[in-house]
């Protein structure tokens, strides 16, 4: 069978799902289905307007913390401990063992690693000399996996 091939920059939501669909088909097929469950928890100011937040998943064992941002405001007030502990409590509860992120900040990288989090890999340089960094932290040992 041929195939046309083309890069492009956007992709219809349609086309999205058929690359998709096939896939978490497979996955669930060969692994089972994931539980995958959003667990958000949004920062909010005074008047209830969202400045930011923690944004993730538990899914198969496992909580993955997607976003994860502090207003400038507000930092140093240790909210991003207190948003992994929250996070990382809610997945106990649903039965996960452990957590994991990745951050391309060295500032978020000393913070995640003062939370018990530690580096499991790292790319780069990227432009700009940066790195994205890979980091996880098992609930039963307080460390990575």
């Amino acid at each position: 069978m041929a195939y046309d091939l083309a890069v492009t920059d956007a992709i219809t939501p349609e086309d999205e799902k058929a690359i998709e669909a096939p896939l978490v088909a497979y996955n669930i097929a060969t692994f089972g289905k994931s539980d995958k469950r959003d667990l958000n928890i949004p920062l909010r100011n005074t008047e209830g307007a969202v400045e930011g937040g923690l944004v993730g998943y538990t899914a198969r064992g496992w909580l993955y913390v997607r976003l994860l941002f502090i207003p400038e405001a507000a930092r140093g007030q240790g909210l991003a401990s207190r948003l992994l502990a929250m996070a990382e409590e809610e997945a106990k509860r649903r039965g996960c063992i452990g957590a994991y992120l990745d951050t391309m900040n060295p500032e978020a990288l000393k913070t995640y690693q003062r939370c018990g989090y530690r580096l499991i890999g790292q790319h780069g340089p990227l432009t700009g000399d940066m790195r994205i960094s890979w980091l996880s932290k098992r609930f039963d040992e307080g460390s990575a996996a």
